[in-house]
Formats: structure tokens, C-alpha cells, sequence
């Protein structure tokens, strides 16, 4: 691996993947491509991850992607708050100080399905755990401070232009494929022609960091929380939202604020005093802007230029949904985008990004955090202590059973071709979490006869898990994975599983191809899951 900062010229310089934008996102995707001997140029313009607290929240699903890349032992270690501080959430009605509140996004409920626990830290720190790893995998060539100019793709490739930062020196890469992963103003998206669709909710919002102990002493009476979430009647369902930073210090604020707010016109002390309900000392760090909307790609592929993570789509920070869509979209991408390339894979098994991940992420923008804003809006303009204390505190309380929809976000791919799905089944958002095995449906963790859990026995390819000593099954399947050249490992037990099914055939995500008890339909699902084509690409 190789980090180049210079403006050295020569030839072009080819890789199997150029990815443009080494964020967190695009360095996900590096090293999931490079740890499968992919070569990979990452083109990156910050020197060093940029200082701004956002894409706090990484749930379990997320830190399974960190242990499959070899970094979950150090995401753990960059945290920067105790390890029993906690990191739950709570949603307010007016202000902070309140005594109407209950628990949100309590990730805990959905534990069990998943093998690693969530984790909480700043994006940077998450961002420096990546790039540490990236750089360890000599497959990957990292160009610090430089940009993507421009692109231009041929039917055997994608030729990317870049400069460094301060427009001294620029330079030329080709890849069989390219991947933006430069933001919601991606340039590589516009280059290849992928245009997108917005849904503007014409709100400025304030992202401000600011220092404050006193704010943590005032705090300190919800303990093990580190997020919170305050409906204030006034602004019709969009949130005032903090943040711990650190334990004790640092924080974070989104809010909307007027239009033609400047850092130099509004009083942005005033307006967290009202929110937290009492007047408490405030540094400011940072004083930022940005557009509330919806955005998404209108398709995720033109031809060799692929795009993910905010390139694809972006939403506002509600809920945690952005950064750990992103590290999905990486998850997805990665191994397919290798088995292409290894020759094991079609372009059906390509197509399948798109159609996989587009439609759960406009699930999480319509069924989640558009329909956040929604409910609360109409519980804000109906209900108030001040009008009714006793019908507004039963229905607030009535919120407070239901507010968690952390287990109903279940994303999965029933509807996908290349899994053998339910028929009238859709990808979505929007599931149920269950340690049955379903095709289309992330792999709960279960302890083998060994002793060991499944995840630890998952590899680059496919996997099967065959329960009850159903050997000559296994064996059907085993072998149709060889006539094709495909990659299956098999786990074979003799005791019934907890899965449901005598076979489960896993995909290199983590989510299930096909579950079912003959051999036949899995080596018919094993090629489709692989969406095998005419060799390599």
C-alpha cells in the first residue's frame, strides 16, 4: 500500500477499482475489496479526517462490518467516552429539562440477532480506525489530498482524472470499475451521468459544537444516555437534537433555524438555553449550515461507475440511519464487485446492487425518518399540557410504549433476484427480527456444536450450514459450487439447528441466499445467488 501526496507523473496507473472519496464509506469499501486481492486507488482530499462530530451512532449490524475487517477491537478502543457511560437516547417534549421523556433508538432490544454490540464515537474517530486499517493491506494505494476532476468510461474501463487540492500537480488512474464514494456532491456521479431525485423540506439547519461541564452536570440526572431528541411544538416536527462528543465536555446541536441565519446574526447561546430549559455556560467550536432533504441516486450503476454512501443518498441525521447505510452499501458492493472480477460472478450479480439497496434505502427515508417527522408534527399540533394535560400525557405516554423502532428496522432483500425470496416479497427497510433463517434476511448469530459461533466460522465466499446430518444433500450443493468455480465453505452438524431449515446458504454479507431442506433447490439457489455469468469483468 502506498500513500502519495506528490504531483509525480508518469503512466497511467491501473487498478481493478478506483474509488473516489475515502471517507468512511469509501475506505469500507477499500478494505473490503482489498482483503479479497482486489487492487484498489483510493482518491481522497483531506490529509486528515475533518473535526466535525456527525455518523455517531454505528449499530450492531455496522460493528459486524468492522469485525469482518479485522478493525472491531480497534473502533472499540477509539471511543472516546468510558465504556460505562452509556449510549442510549431519549426523546423530550419542549426542552431537556423536562418530566416528559421516555427512551429512544434503544438498540439494545435487537442485541441478540446480531453478533458484535453497537458503539457510539465521532465519524473522525471512526474515519482514523479505517484508514489505519486501509493502510496495512498492500492492495490499496491511497492518494491523500487529491480530487476527482472528472471521468470518462469505455467499455473496458474508467479513466479518472485528478488534482491535488491547491491545483499544483494533477494525474490520471484507469479501473475495470469505478465507485464514487465523494458525497452528496459527488463528482463522479455527475460525470457518469447519474442523476438524482430531491425532496427539499426547505429548512436551514445549524450543526453547532460547543463545549460545556455545566451542561453535563445538568444531565448527569438521565444517566447513560449520550443523545437526545426535543420536540418543541413550535417547529411543526423537526428536531432539536444534542449530542455527546466525549464524556463530560464536548457536544454537539442540530436545529433548525430561520432562513438567512449567519454564524454573526443569531443568538446561538439563546436558542440552546431555551432548549435545555436553563441557562448554563457555552463555548462555541464550530458554527455550521446545511439543507434539510432527501436525496437518491436515480440508479446506483451506469455502466462501470457504481455510487455509494451519500453519493447514492443522503437524508437528515435522524436516527442514525446515514453513515451505517453507507458501511451496507460497502458490504454489498464489495463482494460482488470481486466475484466480478474473479471471474465467479455475472453482471446480473452487478445489477443486484442497485436493485438490493435503492429500495431499502428509500424504505428508511419514507417508513422511518420522513414518517418521524410526520407523526410528530401531528402529535405536536394536537396534543399539548397546556391545553389538556391529562389527554396529552396519555397519549404521550402511549408514544412512550411504542417509541422504539429500532426492531422494526430490519433491512432485507426478499424481492432480490438473486436470492430465492418469498414470492410478492420486497427489499425494504422495514422487517422482523428473527433467529429463523429467511432468504433475503441477515444471518442471527447461533453457537456450533464446537462451541464457536457461526460468525466466526463465515469467510470471504459463500457459506453452508447443514444441520441433522444431512450429508449427501450437502454434498449436491458442494459440488455444483465446484463445476462453477464458486467459492463454499461448508459447516456441517449433526444436531438440528437453530435456524428452522436443514440448510442455510449464506452470502458473503451475511445475508441468506436460500433456506430450505433439498439439495437440489440449493445448488439451483447457489447459482442464482451467485448471478453467474460469462467470466470475469
Amino acid at each position: 500500500m502506498s500513500e502519495r501526496t506528490d504531483g509525480t507523473k508518469g503512466e497511467v496507473s491501473v487498478y481493478d477499482v478506483v474509488i473516489v472519496g475515502g471517507g468512511p464509506v469509501g475506505m469500507g469499501l477499500a478494505i473490503e475489496l482489498g482483503q479479497r486481492n482486489v487492487s484498489v486507488c483510493v482518491i481522497e482530499r483531506y490529509p486528515e479526517p475533518q473535526p466535525i462530530p456527525k455518523g455517531q451512532n454505528l449499530t450492531q449490524r455496522t460493528t459486524e462490518h468492522f469485525f469482518f475487517w479485522n478493525c472491531e477491537a480497534e473502533l472499540r478502543a477509539a471511543r472516546p467516552t468510558p465504556r460505562d457511560a452509556g449510549i442510549g437516547g431519549m426523546t423530550c417534549y419542549g426542552k431537556l429539562l423536562t418530566e416528559y421523556h421516555y427512551d429512544w433508538l434503544n438498540r439494545a432490544l435487537v442485541r441478540d440477532y446480531y453478533y458484535t454490540a453497537n458503539e457510539r464515537l465521532p465519524q473522525y474517530a471512526t474515519e482514523a480506525v479505517l484508514r489505519k486499517r486501509a493502510g496495512e493491506i498492500a492492495a490499496i494505494d491511497i492518494r491523500y489530498g487529491w480530487t476527482c476532476t472528472g471521468a470518462e468510461q469505455d467499455e473496458d474501463g474508467v479513466t479518472v482524472h485528478a488534482a491535488t487540492r491547491d491545483e499544483s500537480a494533477s494525474d490520471t488512474v484507469r479501473g475495470r470499475y469505478a465507485v464514487g464514494c465523494d458525497g452528496s456532491r459527488s463528482t463522479l456521479r455527475e460525470a457518469a451521468g447519474i442523476t438524482q431525485t430531491l425532496s427539499d423540506h426547505d429548512r436551514l439547519m445549524a450543526l453547532l459544537v460547543f463545549r460545556s461541564t455545566e451542561l453535563h452536570d445538568l444531565l448527569e440526572r438521565y444517566p447513560g444516555k449520550a443523545f437526545f431528541n426535543v420536540l418543541n411544538p413550535e417547529l411543526e416536527g423537526y428536531w432539536q437534537f444534542f449530542g455527546r462528543v466525549d464524556q463530560g465536555t464536548t457536544w454537539f446541536f442540530h436545529a433548525p433555524v430561520p432562513p438567512g441565519t449567519t454564524k454573526d446574526n443569531f443568538d446561538f447561546a439563546g436558542m440552546l438555553h431555551a432548549v435545555v430549559g436553563q441557562e448554563f455556560e457555552v463555548e462555541f467550536e464550530y458554527i455550521g449550515f446545511w439543507d434539510l432533504r432527501f436525496a437518491i441516486a436515480e440508479r446506483y450503476r451506469n455502466g462501470r461507475v457504481f455510487v455509494a454512501g451519500d453519493a447514492a443518498h443522503s437524508h437528515p441525521p435522524y436516527g442514525g440511519y446515514g453513515i451505517n447505510t453507507g458501511f451496507e452499501d460497502a458490504r454489498n458492493l464489495g463482494w460482488k464487485l470481486a466475484a466480478r472480477l474473479q471471474g465467479w460472478g455475472g453482471e446480473a450479480l452487478l445489477d443486484s446492487y442497485d436493485l438490493e439497496r435503492r429500495p431499502v434505502f428509500a424504505s428508511t427515508a419514507d417508513d422511518f425518518i420522513a414518517r418521524f417527522i410526520e407523526e410528530d408534527r401531528a402529535f405536536l399540533a394536537t396534543y399539548s399540557p397546556e391545553k389538556d394535560r391529562e389527554e396529552f400525557e396519555r397519549h404521550w405516554f402511549r408514544r412512550n410504549e411504542g417509541a422504539d423502532e429500532v426492531a422494526a428496522f430490519e433491512p432485507n432483500y426478499e424481492c432480490s433476484p438473486i436470492v430465492s425470496g418469498p414470492a410478492g416479497g420486497v427489499c425494504s427497510a422495514r422487517g422482523t427480527h428473527l433467529h429463523k433463517a429467511r432468504a433475503g434476511h441477515h444471518l442471527s448469530p447461533a453457537t456450533l456444536e464446537s462451541g464457536t459461533n457461526v460468525y466466526e466460522c463465515l469467510g470471504q465466499g459463500f457459506t453452508l450450514l447443514t444441520f441433522g446430518g444431512c450429508d449427501a444433500d450437502a454434498e449436491e450443493i458442494r459440488a455444483e459450487a465446484e463445476r462453477q468455480n464458486l467459492p463454499l465453505d461448508l459447516i456441517s452438524q449433526s444436531a438440528t439447528g437453530p435456524y428452522e431449515a436443514r440448510h442455510v446458504l449464506v452470502r458473503p454479507d451475511n445475508f441468506v441466499a436460500w433456506a430450505g431442506d433439498e439439495g437440489k433447490d440449493g445448488a439451483r439457489s447457489l447459482v442464482r445467488a451467485a448471478a453467474l455469468g460469462d467470466g470475469g469483468g
